[in-house]
């Protein structure tokens, strides 16, 4: 017994002195209800890093997202390459966690290449207005695919979108959101769902380093931003607002310094004739 407790109490004294070696979560939290969107509140997006201690980076990092795509500041470059796409339909859930809907494919759907490492695409959610802004322009949506390599590192792809026509890919999916309305962690399974339903449109994009953009804020994050805004309509942007009722009207962390990171623009060469 003496023997536990000696043991207990060192682990203990290693977890106090030496917070580093706990362990880092690569993904953002499952649930959502710990933190909120409200500015000003206790545990607002200006608080988020003093919740927990392994939250720390929301506040303290120096390589955090979203950030805004000033075109001043980007570098036009050809030499990142096409996007690598190899998505496959899969099978998945649809979950709602507490300020935003996620679409949860748990065995993967493929995969997308990021200078030359692969990274599996595990889930998809939704934010309201858009994270990211262009030269100081938030857009009305924006969604995120998340994707994590095989020694877990993550990259995010970034579609904006503003009002127009509707999305085909929400209008496959809406029809669901209903059943998870206003329940704590409710999810439905999907069934087979096709992530490359999700369209592109362009071949341009921006590429930086940066963090999840919600906590625990981990950096090391490979963004890669759509540079083309696609449409969605007012009453899908409003259903998955309503779906989460987080007292909020919005679920975008505020935009964050860039610290003179290099902000890259995938720009294909123009053939010439």
């Amino acid at each position: 017994m003496k023997k536990d407790n000696s043991l207990a109490i060192c682990l203990t004294f290693f977890l106090i002195f030496f917070p580093s070696l706990m362990p880092v979560k690569s993904q953002e939290v499952e649930d959502e209800r710990e933190f909120s969107y409200i500015e000003g509140s206790d545990n607002g997006p200006q608080h988020w890093g003093e919740i927990h201690e392994d939250w720390a980076a929301c506040n303290k990092g120096n390589m955090q997202s979203p950030i805004d795509l000033l075109n001043e500041r980007v570098e036009v470059v050809e030499h990142l390459g096409r996007l690598k796409r190899n998505y496959r339909p899969s099978n998945a859930t649809l979950v709602n966690r507490g300020h935003d809907i996620m679409i949860d494919w748990t065995d993967g759907a493929g995969t997308i290449t990021v200078n030359g490492t692969e990274y599996v695409l595990k889930q998809c959610h939704w934010h309201s207005p858009s994270e990211h802004s262009i030269d100081g322009r938030r857009f009305s949506l924006e969604v995120h695919l998340v994707h994590e390599s095989a020694d877990k590192k993550i990259a995010v792809f970034g579609i904006m979108y503003t009002i127009g026509r509707p999305d085909p890919f929400l209008s496959e999916i809406l029809n669901h959101v209903d059943d998870i309305k206003d329940m704590e962690d409710a999810r439905k399974k999907l069934g087979i769902v096709n992530p490359r339903h999700i369209k592109l449109g362009s071949r341009k994009y921006y590429r930086y380093k940066g963090s999840l953009t919600t906590p625990p804020c981990t950096e090391d994050v490979i963004w890669t931003i759509l540079r083309k805004v696609r449409t969605v309509s007012r009453e899908q942007v409003k259903m998955l607002r309503e779906a989460v009722h987080d007292d909020s009207e919005m679920n975008a962390r505020p935009v964050q310094p860039t610290n003179f990171r290099t902000v890259q623009l995938y720009t294909p060469r123009e053939r010439k004739y």
